[in-house]
């Protein structure tokens, strides 16, 4: 009965809400911040917040007992634990649980994962009454803080992915769906004589050129603000797809790799950069692309089935990363 009892406890703690949710309304709150230092009465925040004293009491109980805050004789203060949820600790934690940013707001289609593993369908779209995407063009702060987001984590993993692969070996590049463009400036960076286009929406597109700039690649980088289902600047060497298929379903992965193959140079290469499935791939990850945008994270076998769709024939995977691998593809008839 003790193993059991184990069991059931181990599995209420898996399962429970509580926590997950009371870190993300905290963050949401801005109470890590607001109890630095000597901290404060519940009272005193819930006036200041505007919210009820006596369920932030509720909410700060649970902090407590998590190591979030402490109950000190003048109210609550952020323990240095704690302070890892602080908007300036830059770990990307605020992002990620804050329920009006991006990455929280995401995390929220969960709610729907019954629905999702149902249909196939996201559970942002659910929730939210529209998809992922639409909700970022119409929030602008969705946006700014999801391309932040991005720029955060792939912070560590770039040099990995500059490093990992032989890209001199192009002359033009073009990143499809390239973000703020951190990547692309470092392998023009390391490469001085390879030149780099990036395609994006607006304003991620913008914010792509200020890093180019930053990064004095600016004269060998070119910036489109564009739907990467719209047609690609044509006839560079790659193109590069860096986490991009991975958020789409097979219909959509199909219409990307399509506008890629319409626009590379006929001994070009399609370059796809993610976690495989069955290798890296994290199981809690990819029920976030399941949940969030109705993707996946893909094997090797399904990434040949996709791409040979489009007259595509996988050459070689490439381990940059513990992360991530390279795909490479060639067309299949070279004229």
């Amino acid at each position: 009965m003790t193993a059991v009892n184990d069991h059931v406890a181990k599995i209420r703690n898996l399962a429970g809400l509580a926590t997950p949710m009371a870190l993300r309304v905290a963050v949401t709150l801005g109470l890590p911040d607001r109890l630095r230092g000597d901290g404060d009465t519940a009272s005193r925040v819930a006036a200041e917040l505007e919210v009820s004293p006596v369920p932030l009491e509720v909410l700060l109980g649970h902090l407590a007992s998590l190591g979030i805050v402490e109950h000190t004789s003048t109210g609550y203060r952020t323990t240095d634990f704690g302070a890892t949820l602080c908007t300036d600790a830059g770990n990307g934690l605020t992002n990620f649980l804050h329920l009006d940013m991006a990455g929280g707001r995401a995390e929220m289609a969960f709610v729907e994962l019954l629905h999702s593993v149902t249909t196939g369908e996201p559970g942002y779209t659910r929730r939210f009454g529209q998809d992922f995407w639409s909700d970022l063009t119409q929030r602008p702060h969705l946006r700014a803080s999801f391309d932040e987001q991005m720029t955060h984590r792939f912070r560590e993993q770039i040099p990995g992915l500059v490093a990992g692969y032989d890209w001199g070996r192009f002359s033009t590049i073009v990143d499809v769906g390239g973000g703020h463009g951190s990547l692309l400036a470092a392998i023009l960076v390391a490469h001085e004589n390879l030149r780099g286009h990036l395609v994006d929406l607006d304003p991620t597109a913008t914010e792509a050129i200020r890093t180019f700039s930053a990064h004095h690649v600016e004269d060998r980088a070119e910036v489109t603000a564009s739907s990467f289902f719209d047609p690609l600047p044509a006839g560079a060497d790659a193109y590069l797809l860096c986490d991009i298929l991975h958020d789409w379903d097979d219909e959509n992965a199909h219409r990307i790799l399509k506008r890629c193959v319409e626009a590379v140079a006929p001994e070009g290469r399609v370059l796809v950069i993610e976690a495989l499935g069955g290798r890296q791939d994290n199981t809690e990850f990819d029920l976030a692309m399941l949940a969030i945008f109705g993707g996946r994270e893909r094997r090797v076998d399904e990434f040949r089935t996709l791409a040979s769709a489009h007259g595509l024939v996988l050459e070689t995977v490439v381990g940059l990363t513990g992360q991530r691998n390279l795909l490479e593809f060639r067309l299949t008839q070279v004229s």
